[in-house]
């Protein structure tokens, strides 16, 4: 799977705790795999955001992203439930 990374995904990870970079690293090679592994938690988000996705990194970290093409996916933000505002 190919995988781009949006700027503000980029500034808003560069932010995180170095534990939460870790683990969201190992959960990019879930999502690599298969991106609807049940330990992703994958879900289709709605109203405003409905052309969006987004999995779990933990309980509360998430990354939001989007399908482009097959097998090509855009990270747009990632951190808490803010991110959806």
């Amino acid at each position: 799977m190919e995988i781009y990374c949006h700027v503000k995904f980029r500034r808003q990870f560069k932010k995180l705790e170095k534990r939460i970079k870790e683990l969201a690293y190992e959960k990019e090679g879930l999502f690599r795999s298969n991106p609807f592994d049940s330990r992703l938690g994958t879900h289709k988000l709605h109203g405003a955001l409905a052309n969006y996705w987004a999995f779990w990194i933990d309980t509360r970290n998430r990354i939001m992203f989007k399908f482009l093409d097959k097998g090509v996916v855009k990270f747009f933000e990632v951190g808490d439930h803010s991110i959806y505002e």
